[in-house]
């Protein structure tokens, strides 16, 4: 029996060692490549994109130099909410230049703001956002209705935010409203500083 054992296994060792055939290697490296493709390309487009915090718009919420991960696949399957923190493109998606900020109208609502709060449809709505007063209301100090592909955006640094309240118009570097088409994703994570990692 022992005899046995010892020639099967001999037999399975020779099985072990028989070596690769070619085509094993080039379907592996294939493989490789397509993760290196989907990793530095596809997650970073599609999917997950790191974004750092310029400037004090954000404050107290995100502070300058911090990084945030933006989540860029939910808004294709749903739309986004009131008080989401969205990263845009202001000037459209063939400008590489962006804005973070908080949503507060949605598509075909009318936005109002009366002195440090903003009204929704005629009614007030919660605001625990805003570290400071709004000193200005722009384009909502009256009732201003947003299109169907339109979000209403604010600063939580309300007094150095230059949001939804002004139009392109009137400060080239304005937002105005913000199209649905420029919505790059929704910031899910702060993931630097390490000591502050956490949902914003």
């Amino acid at each position: 029996m022992n005899s046995e054992n010892e020639v099967e296994m001999k037999e399975t060792d020779i099985k072990e060692k028989k070596p690769r055939s070619p085509i094993s290697y080039v379907i592996e490296g294939v493989i490789y490549v397509l993760l290196i493709v989907v990793c530095i390309y596809v997650v970073p487009t599609y999917v997950l994109q790191r974004t750092v915090v310029s400037g004090e718009s954000m404050e107290n919420t995100l502070h300058d130099g911090e990084s945030l991960l933006v989540d860029k696949l939910s808004y294709r399957f749903s739309d986004p909410k009131r008080y989401d923190i969205i990263v845009f493109y202001p000037k459209g998606k063939d400008v590489d230049e962006y804005y973070v900020k908080r949503i507060f109208g949605l598509p075909g609502e009318t936005v109002q703001i009366k002195g440090n709060d903003v009204y929704i449809n005629g009614s007030k709505i919660e605001d625990s956002y805003a570290k400071d007063v709004m000193s200005e209301a722009g384009v909502a100090a009256k009732p201003y209705k947003l299109g169907s592909d339109e979000y209403f955006v604010l600063g939580d640094n309300r007094s150095v935010s230059l949001d939804s309240r002004t139009l392109p118009e009137e400060d080239s570097d304005a937002p105005g409203p913000v199209k649905f088409e420029n919505i790059a994703g929704r910031v899910i994570l702060r993931i630097w500083p390490l000591s502050k990692i956490g949902v914003p």
